[in-house]
């Protein structure tokens, strides 16, 4: 049950993939330079190793409790989380003029996998901080801040997001919570919030809520909601700490998994109202909470990958260690099952999978670095939209393959795994909430569809097949060469796959005027297609850069031909999927929709 952070693999994905050498030349992020970049990497794996992936099945064994209003940690929580801040690790990539390491995304990003490979119970409260953070980054006043952002990027204080009330769940225009104007300026905040991860806990000095309200003379629905600063204790000018402000932890919830991570019912203002500050204008909440949700669904797909890691690398030692019924092709007693044929196509699944959303997820943190530093304007917008279009892939694809993977890895211990003991039921049990938190996957999946292909007729969409085609010639290129029977095999999925997501973009920009159930009936699909395409480029990509290592005679053969390895397995098994999802996708809704409520 131990976890060691895959660092080639991830150096690779960086260097290759995403194109670090791009990105740290880019104005601000000159110190991500690959010596630094090792470096960084190399510590917080020691950390998650050493003092973070302990803590995971013994946590779920006994996790975090609430008890008279407070929430005790989980045992080893605390000491490791004041490690993490120590560390500077909250800070990676945040301002350094707030005290952080100032380090791009792409740099953070497999700090945040290996965090979420050791414990994403433990994580949780460093992604929610981070989606505070840049929340008063971007809307925040000086005073705001200057009160909170040092605490938060240092991690003395923890940040929350609070949206779910009992009666809204992610129908925000449902919310309730109220906010009084007062005559100094600030607000009181009265109502209830529910599913608030970290809402309380004993780790840090200090909780920083934002939370989503109405201010009396409110409009109604989404446009009617504004966001504000509800700090656990007050505040002072000098930046000390007040008194206890009023907000109560009513209780925490009972969970299928990351049981050790404190899930809170929080009650606002049971006392005469609890003191608040307006983050920005009002009515404009909902605006500058999609800012801490994208943050946090990239942070979820991340989770969904750490997960999977730490899947595989269990059921990978477990299926080297496990004996069981002799070799297909003959051997005197019982060999271990990773020789099994079956047990080989599980475990080329979840490394395939896990590999591929991690080179997306990457290549996606170094699009949002060049959306947001790059000299050219018109180059930043453009990298914008391409990062907005594969969020909620790299959120909900990554999440529902981790579920996959985890399954998987249950089924690679058999009846062990089963046993809880084993740790293996627990990854399982723990992906559950990544398909649901931060937005369902039917929620990236509509807004993959309603935001991010019909607000420009599929236009981002297009330009990111057209550099999939690229991909494709340079494939062609080599179908004739050394492992040439492997290139052509990738080239011919590859290839039916962007005709089968050209084809559903073409699908959903063009009908869903005329039939907007029949195109959102398939939304869940189109994610999962545009995931797998886009996963397959990423491993196409990675084989033909192994191959050109090879053929450079790089000594580390074996690692670039597991690359070509892998990208073959995946295209032949998981893009291969690609044309019957187009079918599902353009000619599936009738199915669908062919009941009535009344007939279910």
């Amino acid at each position: 049950m131990t976890y060691t952070a895959p660092l080639k693999d991830m150096l690779f994905a960086m260097r290759e993939l995403a194109g670090l050498d791009t990105v740290n030349a880019l104005p601000g992020c000159e110190d991500a330079t690959v010596d630094t970049v090792e470096a960084v990497l190399e510590e917080h794996a020691k950390f998650c190793g050493s003092v973070v992936a302990p803590l995971n099945w013994p946590s779920d064994r006994e996790p975090s409790y609430w008890h008279d209003g407070q929430v005790t940690t989980a045992s080893g929580f605390k000491p490791a989380f004041k490690a993490f801040a120590e560390a500077g690790w909250q800070g990676v990539q945040h301002p350094v003029e707030f005290g952080g390491q100032g380090l791009p995304k792409l740099v953070a990003t497999p700090c945040i996998e290996m965090l979420n490979a050791a414990s994403i119970s433990f994580a949780l409260v460093a992604l929610l901080s981070d989606g505070a953070i840049e929340a008063l980054l971007t809307a925040g006043s000086d005073a705001q801040k200057a009160a909170y952002l040092e605490p938060l990027v240092s991690g003395r204080w923890t940040g929350t997001m609070n949206l779910t009330e009992p009666q809204a769940g992610s129908d925000l225009s449902a919310v309730r919570s109220r906010a009084v104007p007062q005559d100094d300026g600030s607000y009181k905040v009265f109502g209830t919030k529910i599913f608030i991860t970290y809402g309380d806990h004993d780790m840090a000095e200090n909780i920083v809520h934002l939370v989503l309200a109405r201010t009396p003379d409110a409009p109604a629905g989404v446009k009617g909601i504004s966001l504000f600063v509800v700090p656990k204790f007050m505040v002072n000018a000098d930046g000390s700490l007040g008194a206890r402000n009023d907000v109560e932890c009513v209780s925490i919830e009972h969970k299928l998994g990351i049981k050790a991570s404190p899930t809170a019912v929080l009650q606002f203002g049971d006392h005469g109202g609890a003191a608040a500050t307006l983050v920005g204008e009002e009515n404009r909440g909902l605006e500058y909470m999609f800012i801490m949700m994208n943050a946090a669904r990239f942070g979820v797909g991340m989770q969904g990958i750490g997960l999977a890691e730490r899947s595989y690398q269990q059921a990978v030692a477990f299926a080297r260690d496990r004996l069981q019924s002799r070799d297909l092709s003959g051997s005197p007693g019982p060999v271990a099952i990773i020789h099994h044929p079956d047990v080989r196509r599980m475990l080329m699944s979840m490394r395939a999978h896990t590999e591929a959303a991690r080179a997306l997820a990457y290549v996606g943190a170094a699009v949002s670095d060049i959306a947001r530093h790059h000299r050219d304007a018109a180059t930043r917008a453009a990298s914008l939209a391409v990062y907005e279009y594969l969020v909620p892939i790299i959120k909900g694809w990554s999440t529902e393959m981790a579920q996959d993977v985890t399954r998987d890895g249950v089924q690679v211990h058999g009846g062990m795994g089963f046993i809880e003991e084993t740790g293996a039921a627990q990854h399982f049990r723990d992906a559950k909430i990544l398909t649901i938190y931060e937005g369902t996957t039917a929620i990236q999946a509509n807004d993959l569809v309603g935001r991010k292909t019909l607000r420009d007729g599929g236009a981002t969409a297009r330009s990111i097949i057209a550099q999939v085609r690229a991909t494709e010639a340079q494939l062609a290129a080599l179908a004739g060469g050394a492992h040439g029977a492997d290139f052509a095999a990738i080239l011919r999925r590859l290839s039916e796959g962007s005709v089968a997501l050209e084809a559903v973009v073409d699908y959903v920009a063009g009908s869903a005027k005329t039939d907007i159930k029949a195109v959102f009936s398939g939304s869940v699909l189109y994610l999962r297609l545009a995931g797998i395409v886009l996963g397959g480029w990423q491993m196409a990509r990675a084989a033909i850069i192994s191959q050109k290592k090879l053929d450079a005679g790089d000594s580390d053969a074996s690692f670039y031909q597991a690359k070509i390895g892998t990208a073959r397995f995946f295209a032949d098994h998981i893009l291969s999927q690609a044309p019957g999802l187009r079918g599902a996708i353009v000619d599936g809704s009738s199915g669908v929709l062919a009941l009535s409520a009344e007939q279910f």
